[in-house]
């Protein structure tokens, strides 16, 4: 009897300290953080939100286990939304407010979602699409991201990316390097990033993890099984008898979403072998709204992508955490956005922010946690710099962004433009034009949009600069990607040979002598400067010229190129500080064919 007691109370004190171990650790253990943003993927872009054809059981089960807001809004393209997650401050204001054209570089003094985590000992990693800036100090390698696994600029196949990828086996950059990686891409970004959260979890590090899938953009490519699975669903629908090239694209689209949705419940699934899931925050966001949506089905909602209207901006936003005392999953009305985000996390996880963080965003963790509900009277503004985007046509045509030019939200009234007014109460597919019936609600909002646009007036149309010559990156691949204000983005638009020029804005990091090498095609396909490759445009090529300006002055030169040429190079000494750069192709008449669509810049 004695033996047994002493065994009992050695067992119990045992169990007492190991329970007091473990309440410590878990007290002491921040969350994790995961969030995942498809790419033009829509709000009816999930079966439970209705769509008559596309089955997402596992985006269908995390909505059921999640907080979701059903008023989330982004902007109508995808790097202002990027911009705006990653630093809570509206696109307008960072600097990243367009897909190209020079206009999407994230402002560098500012900090990012992933400086902050990093900054609190969290290992941060990026797996998939950045498009916040190609080039130093702009990469996510230089914005507080450990492990980089990304591709340049707005898509796979964008001119900047690797020559020739088309979503498998393709070659991404690593922590700043070229590699070549096998897979389709969105399986390789989420086992990638899944590998990363496991060394973590090893390592007893917290993981801060953005995946941004590049999936369901264009150009389209998914996979054979998920192709041959949505083929035969729009076959026996109503959208059977769509024009062949809509339902072509369309069946593709919804192909690579399916894809979406079976790695994401791989990822819940690992979460949950490696007992992750429970301290855990995992997001799910889309950047805009769906690039199909009108030509199916918009879950009940006017626009699309690059537009003003609801169907251009208001995405599906979830949040789980099991641990975090969220309360039961349901869904949060109100209005809010994409800037959001970065101070709800903050807030969620415990991260002190600089007393002069200024963010245009706020916290949800009150809403989050039942103490809030979210403000009635809050009002959002949602403005972006567009342009002319190549195949998509659109009714705004400029880069330089405009005060009138703006979408504001209150309640469920929409001023567009200061031009169109609709109350979505009464009207969710914003077919009837009220503004003239109520003038004094137009003011109302005209004011919010007055009082914003004096703060963001003195920087909102200010271009960033691509540093050349830093240590951090020598030398520096150019492309007509940053071209300003001028859109060309895609390695189709190399190809057949666009006729299209402008000029890059650079920064000169150190003094010295550099070298510019101006190229027809990028170096990895070796290609000479009047060849054509993929089945391109030839060029006949017989100029180069450059002219760089800047404080020290101006540089002009014109070379002839031989047959055989792959580049011409120029040498230049520079000082350091800004300099504008811009570039032409001629041919023997001295008629432009085009600017050098990639330039090669290095410092001696």
């Amino acid at each position: 009897m004695i033996r047994y007691h002493i065994n009992t109370l050695l067992i119990t004190g045992l169990l007492l300290v190991a329970t007091k171990v473990t309440c410590f650790a878990q007290a002491g253990q921040r969350p994790n953080v995961i969030v995942i943003m498809t790419d033009d993927q829509g709000y009816g872009e999930l079966s439970v939100h209705g769509n008559p054809v596309l089955k997402t059981p596992q985006l269908d089960k995390l909505h059921g286990e999640s907080v979701r807001f059903t008023d989330f809004h982004a902007a109508p393209m995808c790097t202002p939304t990027r911009s705006q997650l990653m630093t809570g401050i509206d696109a307008v204001k960072n600097g990243a407010s367009n897909v190209s054209s020079g206009r999407t570089l994230l402002r560098k003094d500012l900090k990012t979602m992933a400086d902050y985590f990093r900054e609190s000992n969290y290992n941060t990693g990026i797996f998939g699409k950045w498009h916040l800036g190609d080039n130093y100090p702009y990469r996510p390698e230089d914005r507080g991201f450990e492990e980089a696994l990304w591709f340049p600029s707005s898509h796979i196949s964008s001119v900047p990316d690797y020559w020739g990828n088309d979503y498998f086996d393709d070659v991404y950059i690593h922590n700043g390097k070229r590699e070549a990686y096998k897979g389709y891409c969105t399986d390789v970004f989420f086992d990638r990033a899944m590998n990363f959260m496991k060394k973590s979890a090893e390592d007893k590090k917290p993981f801060f993890v953005y995946l941004p899938t590049n999936t369901p953009h264009q150009p389209f490519y998914a996979k054979p099984e998920d192709v041959r699975e949505m083929e035969e669903v729009i076959e026996n629908s109503e959208f059977a008898s769509l024009e062949e090239d809509i339902k072509t694209k369309l069946i593709r689209y919804l192909a690579m979403i399916r894809n979406v949705d079976e790695n994401v419940g791989g990822l819940q699934k690992f979460l949950r072998k490696n007992k992750l899931d429970k301290n855990t925050i995992l997001i799910f966001l889309t950047d805009n709204g769906s690039t199909f949506g009108p030509e199916y089905y918009n879950a009940g909602m006017r626009g699309k992508k690059v537009q003003l209207y609801e169907g251009g901006h208001r995405v599906p936003f979830f949040i789980k955490w099991p641990e975090g005392r969220l309360g039961t999953p349901r869904d949060v009305e109100g209005l809010t956005q994409a800037q959001d985000i970065l101070p709800t996390l903050l807030d969620l996880c415990k991260i002190t922010r600089e007393k002069d963080a200024a963010f245009d965003g706020i916290s949800l963790a009150p809403v989050l946690r039942g103490k809030e509900d979210v403000d009635p009277e809050r009002v959002l503004w949602i403005n972006f710099s567009r342009m002319p985007f190549g195949d998509y046509p659109s009714p705004y045509a400029r880069s330089i962004i405009e005060k009138s030019d703006a979408a504001i939200l209150w309640k469920k009234w929409r001023l567009l433009n200061r031009r169109e007014l609709y109350n979505l109460a009464e009207d969710p597919l914003q077919q009837n034009n009220v503004i003239k019936q109520h003038p004094e609600i137009v003011r109302q909002m005209e004011t919010y949009l007055d009082k914003f646009w004096e703060g963001a007036k003195d920087v909102v149309n200010k271009p960033q600069r691509v540093i050349i010559g830093a240590p951090e990156e020598n030398p520096s691949l150019l492309t007509s990607c940053e071209w300003m204000d001028v859109f060309l983005d895609r390695q189709l638009q190399v190809a057949r040979g666009d006729n299209k020029n402008s000029y890059w804005l650079l920064d000169v990091a150190e003094a010295g002598r550099y070298t510019f090498e101006l190229r027809r095609w990028p170096e990895e396909t070796g290609a000479a400067l009047r060849q054509s490759i993929d089945s391109g445009k030839s060029f006949p090529i017989a100029y180069a010229k450059i002219f760089l300006k800047g404080e020290a002055g101006e540089f002009m030169r014109r070379k002839k190129v031989g047959q055989d040429d792959q580049g011409c190079t120029f040498t230049v000494d520079l000082e350091k500080g800004p300099v504008a750069l811009h570039t032409w192709f001629d041919d023997e008449n001295n008629n432009s064919l085009s600017g050098a669509y990639y330039v090669y810049v290095t410092r001696k």
